[in-house]
């Protein structure tokens, strides 16, 4: 055996072995229990961060130990490989934007190698490849053909420099998040897709999914919102369409005082032709943000219309106000305004001097006061009229009775969730596959002609959406009547490749969308990735499978049964502020840190000419903040292990991983400590002999009792915890211990052997290469990848006696080894006659003695 530890030539060898065994490649003729692992699968930016080494890292640990568990498991890898961001780099750099992706996946794909991961590459796949997205197109006509795709108008926030629709979450202080460019508002035919049907039960099944965490389920259902209330019409003087609002406080309703409507509603479009206020706070709400965090925050301004909206009850006039907090893409684009229970309308009212009325009371006599802030919780009505002294849900029921009878409203369940808008008027995206003909109208492309493919060549300068203006490809002839038509030239919003994704993975085929492999391996058992996704990604997901179930093509209901979220890698950062005032960001390799003696840093100088640098906030790591470390280079230096040891080791998989370079070269030390011990064991000549359990020594029986201790521990702490870095901690402290074990005798020896054994079983899902070596090296032939997890011997963690912890008045005074069958009243004995204790006992009298169970007694005097 080599003495000193050479990861990178360990490293190789083992992952050359790998790749020719094919080991990881997964087949579904199989009688073991399936493992379906998946890691959300990357953009193809160029090169792996270090938040891509982490969740797939996580991934693989999972992988390999369910492998070890003795199941067959599948874990894939490939590409979401359409966007924005290849066309950018397209105009940039000169390149077109499938060869900078291609080289992209070349490189990362080669990363992914090098860090080991036991991925089945025969199933990979990148979502701009045409074998890919040609079935992408296939199904959205069959959703085409039974009514779960439409075309219409709609209010979007638009780049004018990107030429794309961003969504709300993509505006930042009123700017596209990718050029800082003004973002503006702008109607335009786009494609949705009806999520909204299958609201009730995209809510409904997050029941189902008890091996998500809380959050993320939270996080959905409050996104999809479903909501029981009435929807009622105000009648407009002077105009033939009323003005529809819905409310989930109909109890409320005798208090309006005004109607607010969006800047984009019919009402608040009339006002706006004769009055240059009106139109110039249109143009306003036009450029304004619209993210949910902007519109909580942001200062609640309107304007007068000037027209008047008649109660449908009262039938009294009130005034309808433009409000820049109501959004005409959410709800009907107009809310009943009730000043004295809705804290908003309340700020509002008070700001414009707008009447305020209280209808609603405490019912128990409590604080309902309304001078200071809007009464917002149910109650008891009055100044109600004939609805005065109901309850608000007896008034709910009234009202809406009211209501009906009038043919003013009616009762209605509600979602806050919108259909999907799939549209993007950008190149590098797969094209929608409809043609439009004047005689013939809107015609799917026939099965036969897909793909549509996207054209090489096209010209990308920013000015123009590519497709639309492309020589050729605009122009089709109409599948119907064969006269000349416009084909779309939209393209998808690549959640929809991501949509689908793990099903394409489970059931490739050349002849359809997908094989009857893929119900062998759905729904995924376990899927990783981080909590940005929580909504959207995940949400499309469930509602794809969902699509692909009633197509036939799936039997799953949900794809993810379980899923693990894992936290952010952050960094500090350092940063000059130049004279425009604009901060320059330097990354740690750029500089020169001072630290104290806890090792934190305090000062920091530019490594280039010495002048200081600002120590920023510790922030996620990102190209923006320029805080980046580049896992190849730390590869390259300690190899995959220790990379893979240090991101799985810093903190649990959940949480945020802060940055340290000295817990790097801790994890370095960790496995030259490792690869020392096996070297240690091995020279000093394994024995033959097996181990003889009946004459153990205490010391024996006492490492063979933290070795099984250590191995429930870990196996709980994979399987079931998912907590990496305490099944690393409890291997370090046996090691630790096995330090410290010193017995050249034969059952020694075979201890030891044990002990190494289950050391190198139990890191191998997380340090698998040296592990493998290490393996070999304790005399196996074996690869450790096709190993089984070890065996925990019960017996060996039986104890005949235990140390208790023995403390006077509550402090720690002595400890105890006790038999494990002692009595209540031995050990308080047994305390009591301690020497250490006698001597602090002094004079005093014993008032009681505490004893917890096999842990501490506290003598009270």
């Amino acid at each position: 055996m080599e003495e000193n530890y050479k990861p990178l030539v360990i490293e190789q060898k083992v992952q050359e072995k790998w790749e020719q065994s094919g080991v990881f490649n997964a087949s579904e003729d199989s009688d073991k229990e399936k493992y379906y692992c998946l890691s959300m699968f990357p953009y193809p930016s160029g090169k792996l961060h270090m938040g891509h080494v982490r969740n797939y890292t996580i991934g693989d640990v999972i992988s390999r130990f369910q492998r070890m568990q003795g199941k067959n498991v599948m874990q894939p890898m490939g590409w979401d490989a359409f966007g924005l961001p290849a066309e950018n780099a397209a105009m940039q750099n000169n390149v077109h934007p499938a060869d900078w992706t291609y080289e992209n996946i070349a490189y990362m794909r080669d990363q992914l190698k090098r860090l080991g991961f036991g991925y089945d590459w025969k199933r990979e796949l990148a979502t701009c490849d045409p074998d890919y997205y040609r079935w992408e197109q296939w199904f959205f006509l069959k959703l085409l053909e039974k009514d779960l795709v439409y075309k219409k108008t709609a209010p979007v926030n638009w780049c004018p420099n990107d030429m794309t629709v961003l969504a709300n979450e993509q505006v930042i202080d009123g700017c596209c998040w990718r050029c800082d460019t003004k973002v503006e508002k702008k109607e335009i035919s786009q494609w949705f897709l009806k999520i909204t049907a299958y609201a009730d039960e995209l809510l409904q099944d997050l029941e189902k999914l008890d091996g998500w965490p809380e959050q993320v389920r939270t996080m959905q259902a409050n996104w999809i919102g479903r909501s029981e209330g009435v929807e009622m019409d105000f009648a407009v003087e002077g105009q033939a369409e009323p003005i529809r609002i819905y409310t989930t406080r109909p109890d409320t309703l005798m208090g309006v005082t005004y109607v607010a409507v969006a800047a984009e509603h019919p009402v608040a479009l009339t006002a706006a032709q004769n009055n240059a206020d009106i139109a110039a706070f249109l143009e306003e709400c036009r450029v304004m943000e619209t993210s949910e965090a902007a519109m909580e925050t942001m200062e609640k301004r309107g304007v007068d219309s000037g027209v008047k909206a008649i109660h449908p009850v009262t039938g009294e006039p009130v005034s309808v106000w433009i409000a820049n907090f109501v959004l005409m893409g959410y709800g009907t684009g107009a809310v009943m305004s009730v000043p004295g229970h809705d804290q908003r309308d309340y700020e509002f009212a008070k700001k414009y001097d707008i009447d305020i009325k209280q209808v609603i009371f405490a019912a128990d006599g409590g604080d309902d006061d309304i001078s200071e802030q809007a009464y917002t919780d149910k109650g008891v009505l009055k100044n109600s009229a004939q609805f005065d002294g109901l309850t608000s849900a007896e008034a709910f029921e009234a009202i809406a009775a009211y209501l009906e009878k009038q043919g003013k409203g009616e009762r209605k369940t509600n979602f806050r969730l919108r259909d999907w808008g799939v549209s993007r008027q950008r190149y590098w995206g797969a094209p929608v596959p409809v043609i439009y003909c004047d005689d013939c109208g809107t015609v799917p492309v026939p099965e036969s002609d897909l793909p549509v493919e996207l054209p090489r060549d096209v010209v990308l300068d920013g000015s123009q959406a590519p497709l639309a203006a492309h020589h050729s490809f605009p122009h089709a002839d109409c599948p119907r009547c064969g006269k000349a038509a416009r084909r779309e030239t939209d393209t998808f919003d690549t959640f929809m490749e991501s949509s689908w994704y793990f099903a394409r993975y489970a059931g490739a085929s050349d002849t359809a969308m997908l094989d009857e492999s893929v119900n062998y391996w759905l729904p995924v058992d376990h899927y990783i990735g981080g909590i940005e996704h929580a909504i959207l990604h995940l949400l499309y997901a469930r509602f794809y499978t969902k699509l692909l179930r009633d197509e036939g093509l799936v039997n799953a209901d949900e794809p993810f049964k379980n899923l693990l979220t894992q936290g952010m890698v952050v960094a500090e950062t350092f940063y000059q502020i130049d004279q425009n005032g604009h901060k320059r960001y330097f990354n740690l390799t750029q500089v020169d840190v001072e630290c104290d003696a806890k090792g934190r840093i305090v000062g920091a100088k530019l490594l280039e000419d010495g002048s200081p640098v600002i120590v920023g906030p510790i922030e996620k790591m990102s190209k923006s903040k320029n805080n980046g470390v580049d896992p190849q280079m730390l590869i390259d230096k300690y190899g995959a292990d220790t990379v893979r040891l240090y991101t799985m080791f810093t903190s649990p998989p959940d949480q945020s991983l802060e940055w340290n370079d000295a817990g790097v070269e801790g994890a370095f030390r960790f496995l030259k400590r490792l690869w020392r011990q096996v070297f240690n064991h091995v020279e000093q000549g394994q024995t033959t002999a097996a181990l003889d359990k009946a004459s153990l020594n205490e010391a024996q029986k006492t490492m063979r009792r933290q070795l099984h201790q250590a191995l429930s521990k870990v196996s709980d702490d994979l399987s079931r915890r998912h907590t990496f870095n305490t099944a690393i901690a409890a291997n370090m402290e046996l090691i630790n211990a096995l330090s410290k074990f010193d017995d050249a005798t034969d059952n020694g020896k075979a201890i030891k052997q044990e002990v190494l054994e289950a050391i190198v079983l139990m890191l191998a899902p997380i340090i698998p290469h040296v592990c493998q070596q290490l393996w070999q090296e304790l005399g196996h032939d074996s690869d450790i990848v096709v190993e089984s997890w070890p065996t925990i011997d019960q017996s060996a963690m039986q104890q005949d006696s235990l140390q208790m912890v023995i403390q006077v008045n509550g402090k720690l005074r002595s400890k105890l080894d006790v038999a494990v069958s002692a009595s209540k009243e031995e050990i308080e004995a047994l305390a009591l006659a301690d020497d250490n204790v006698q001597r602090y006992l002094g004079d005093k009298a014993v008032k009681k003695v505490i004893v917890v169970p096999k842990k501490l007694v506290n003598i009270v005097a």
